[in-house]
């Protein structure tokens, strides 16, 4: 065997050591997930009072609330593009400036046509942030530290959640209510949008100063600022010899297109749709129907509005938990071991709350289901350990193998239309819940754990381990077939 044709695992000497500098550019690049997660809740506590000062009916409301899931779609979609043309870091400055200008316009909307306007605007820096962080990561960290690192995306994106829920809450009651004018005369719920321009400018300023993808500049013939890169942030011991396997890898893919994507006259390429089914099996378990439904779930449970605000608040805190256990675990356990029992966890858990909302009662005269005694319970167990094992395992895992598993030329381009797979979904859940309620939250919380059950079924026939392999490798796992013995651990 030639030495050109030799296992890059047998002949580099990797980095043995986490360098502290590729923790911080990764946590930087993930300040995107940040204002991936605030962006997207932040509407929350303003639905309310932005419903009564626009006058808005339940259908227009529903819609302003989820215009911002349109453009994530599409930003998402054109991100990988983007990218692969003018670098990752100019795709960061983009989604910082376009989460700045939704932020004030949000803020600041004369009209519910406007704000929807301002909203697309967040969303389109949202899912270009979806895309933009995962892939970064994967480039620029070690093999062997690189599924603790993808995972502060999701890190950073329940951390977003909780901060925009806890800036609600707090102009909130600083103003005696959202509707209240707070600083300035503008009303509270104004400042909820705003206060993002905050984060949005952090992240704008910290991505000028981030080193460029390896890859993207190995690509683009830069080897010394790639070499550079690598040695001072990766803490490769051979940046020759590493570039040498990139440039390998390149040169395998140097035909493919985002065109090429597509495998055949009537599919994609198999790797595309391993990356598109991890993403909307991470939506069709209705993880989204928690958070956004969370505060009715708790009501129908006996709990009343401040004790169901509360309850919501924790929830989310629980999902930071998760998401820091599976950090700890996810280069020690493996990816596949961990997203087979979240599917587990998840389809019992789900089952366990489609069966409480079996025995539910509407009394006369009311229109929401209760609870009796002990079923009550028993759904307050399972939502809280459906997010707990989403939380650590299919939350944090799907955006590390998103980052990972695509070859290099096509990473950006295939991890653009995974996520916006993944944001369609997002809203097709979102948007269909109330009418599958309508027929019975039993009904649909039995789907959810039918779609758990199925992606059990699916990461056991189709996703191998990836765990310590380098990004060249991957596609000796032959992902996206039966698990072959070169995908063993």
């Amino acid at each position: 065997m030639s030495s050109a044709e030799r296992s890059p695992d047998t002949t580099a000497p990797h980095a043995q050591h986490l360098n502290p500098k590729v923790v911080v550019i990764s946590v930087a690049a993930a300040i995107g997930g940040f204002l991936f997660g605030f962006d997207t809740s932040v509407i929350n506590g303003a639905v309310g009072a932005l419903s009564d000062e626009f006058s808005l009916g339940a259908g227009l409301t529903g819609f302003a609330v989820s215009s911002a899931l349109l453009g994530c779609a599409v930003g998402a979609w054109f991100a990988g593009a983007l990218s692969n043309r003018y670098g990752r870091i100019p795709v960061m400055v983009i989604a910082a400036i376009l989460f700045f200008i939704s932020a004030v316009g949000s803020g600041l909307a004369f009209g519910v046509w406007d704000l929807i306007l301002w909203r697309i605007v967040g969303g389109l820096g949202v899912g270009a942030a979806s895309v933009i962080a995962p892939a970064y990561i994967a480039e620029v960290a070690p093999a062997r530290y690189r599924g603790r690192l993808g995972s502060l995306q999701q890190l950073a994106i329940v951390l977003g959640i909780f901060a925009a829920l806890l800036s609600n809450a707090v102009l909130a009651n600083s103003a005696g209510g959202s509707a209240e004018s707070l600083w300035f005369g503008i009303d509270a719920w104004r400042w909820m949008f705003m206060i993002e321009a905050i984060p949005a400018a952090v992240y704008g300023i910290m991505a000028l100063f981030l080193p460029e993808s390896p890859r993207y500049l190995i690509g683009k013939g830069d080897r010394d600022r790639a070499s550079k890169v690598l040695y001072d942030f990766t803490g490769e011991l051979d940046v020759n010899l590493k570039i040498q396997q990139i440039e390998r890898s390149l040169e395998r893919e140097q035909k493919e297109s985002f065109r090429d994507l597509l495998g055949g006259r009537f599919a994609l390429k198999p790797i595309v749709w391993i990356g598109i089914l991890l993403s909307l099996f991470q939506q069709l378990v209705g993880i989204n129907v928690i958070f956004y439904y969370s505060t009715t779930l708790w009501q129908s449970v006996g709990f009343d509005e401040s004790q169901a605000l509360l309850t919501s608040t924790i929830t989310s805190v629980l999902n930071i938990v998760a998401t820091i256990i599976a950090i700890v675990l996810v280069d020690r356990v493996g990816r596949r071991i961990m997203l087979l029992v979240g599917s587990a966890g998840m389809t019992v858990s789900l089952g366990l709350m489609a069966l409480a909302f079996s025995f539910g009662e509407i009394a006369p005269g009311a229109e929401t289901v209760t609870l009796p005694d002990p079923w009550s319970t028993v759904a307050l167990i399972g939502a809280n350990a459906f997010v707990m094992f989403f939380g650590t395992t299919w939350g944090p895992l799907v955006w590390v193998l998103l980052g990972e598993i695509f070859p290099n030329r096509l990473r950006a381009s295939a991890l653009a239309v995974a996520a916006a797979a993944q944001w369609v979904t997002n809203w097709a859940v979102s948007a269909t819940f109330p009418a599958l309620a309508d027929v019975g939250l039993s009904f649909a919380y039995g789907l959810y754990a039918a779609f758990a059950l199925l992606s059990f079924v699916f990461v056991f026939l189709r996703i191998p381990e990836t765990k310590d392999r380098e990004l060249e490798d991957m596609d000796s796992l032959q992902l996206g077939r039966r698990r072959s013995p070169a995908a063993k651990d």
